[in-house]
């Protein structure tokens, strides 16, 4: 099945990936997960090993290579058991990066991608708000043009690098009266005045800065607008595929990971004379377990597959997500189960994985939202297009 999308090329990335992970990240991450902070050194490994740059131009010192690169990257960031490192590297690279690449101009994209890309800055996307949550319309956060400036105020909130990132892609509401017609994206300089961010302290993803952003009258050069004025609604859509897509691929790869973890495990754990793979209770549990994950899998690189024709798959990229989140978790729950007490311990890696996991059907959009939106494609026949 994997040589349809994976050529060797890939493979060899991927070997040359799971070294790198081995060797610079895994002994930190225990570290990071107490501290909740990443060392700043490791952002610029990943940018001098081209891993932030793999699926944007090499103008801008990218590689420039296909999805299936990214998919890899996103399989082996799971494998280091920290959801909040693997969000943190995530975030930066295909959300606020994404933006910068799309709609920024010559200008934006050598001030902020190119050093985005080599490791030297940090990013994060700035669209939900306390208020609002998976309701991007309903933002609050206003920028006001005043002569070559905008002046934002407003808030966002369960921000994934928005503590310690350098500059932050914000959405706000360019002309409130028209809800989502109205709203614009611009980047942000960390030392502008009047921004403030607090920590915030949640029950997984313990490695990454997840903020709540205050904007006090910030005021921003004009020409920090990314894209057109008033268009934004539809450029945060146009990337919504790829974001759902890259969490249900994260819901795949951990599943995958605690699969593998749980099977090591059961084969030399023993009880009543035998390892506990051999109870027939256990293992058609597990069966069932590595169907359901494997079948995700396999719908998750077809998405990726018709994505990087450049297909417009944001019906498959919602079913994606609401579909491979919810397994993970199932799959998770019961991997724990085999461990049985040593499944609850935090020196095992089922713990974490439990409360990391828990995240994926709530970020970047609930499983309620994108079920509501799969009714509306389904039932009401509606059509989201492409912003042009």
């Amino acid at each position: 099945m994997n040589s349809m999308y994976f050529t060797e090329e890939h493979q060899l990335f991927r070997k040359s990936l799971q070294d790198f992970l081995q060797k610079e990240i895994v002994p930190h991450i225990d570290k990071w997960e107490q501290t909740g902070t990443i060392d700043r050194f490791i952002w610029k490994k990943f940018g001098d090993m081209g891993f932030f740059g793999i699926k944007y131009p090499e103008t801008y010192g990218g590689l420039d290579l296909d999805l299936f690169y990214t998919v890899i990257l996103l399989e082996e960031l799971q494998k280091v058991n920290s959801g909040g490192f693997a969000a943190a590297i995530w975030a930066h690279v295909y959300l606020a990066m994404t933006h910068l690449n799309a709609e920024g101009d010559e200008a934006i994209k050598q001030k902020y991608l190119v050093p985005s890309i080599a490791g030297d800055k940090i990013g994060c996307l700035c669209i939900s708000e306390p208020f609002g949550g998976s309701d991007v319309a309903g933002m609050r956060t206003t920028a006001v043009k005043k002569g070559d400036s905008y002046v934002i105020n407003g808030s966002k909130t369960f921000i994934t690098n928005g503590v310690l990132s350098d500059y932050l892609v914000v959405a706000a509401k360019t002309r409130p009266e028209l809800g989502n017609k109205g709203i614009s994206i611009f980047v942000v300089d960390r030392e502008s005045k009047g921004l403030s961010a607090t920590k915030l302290n949640k029950l997984g993803w313990r490695a990454s800065d997840t903020g709540e952003i205050a904007f006090d009258n910030v005021e921003i050069p004009a020409n920090q607008l990314l894209g057109e004025e008033n268009k934004g609604f539809g450029y945060i859509m146009q990337h919504f595929a790829l974001e759902r897509l890259i969490m249900g691929i994260n819901g795949h790869a951990r599943a995958e990971f605690a699969l593998e973890y749980a099977l090591k495990y059961m084969s030399e754990r023993q009880a009543f004379g035998r390892t506990i793979d051999k109870f027939q209770a256990l293992r058609h549990t597990i069966a069932d377990l590595y169907t359901d994950m494997e079948m995700c899998k396999t719908f998750n690189y077809a998405v990726a597959y018709r994505l990087n024709k450049g297909e417009y798959v944001v019906k498959e990229a919602t079913m994606s997500k609401l579909r491979s989140t919810k397994m993970a978790d199932d799959v998770i729950y019961q991997c724990l189960q085999f461990l049985g007490g040593y499944g609850y311990m935090e020196d095992y890696p089922m713990a974490r994985l439990l409360r990391d996991s828990r995240l994926g059907p709530i970020g970047g959009g609930t499983s309620e939202i994108l079920r509501e939106i799969l009714a509306k494609i389904i039932i009401d026949k509606k059509e989201y297009k492409e912003a042009t």
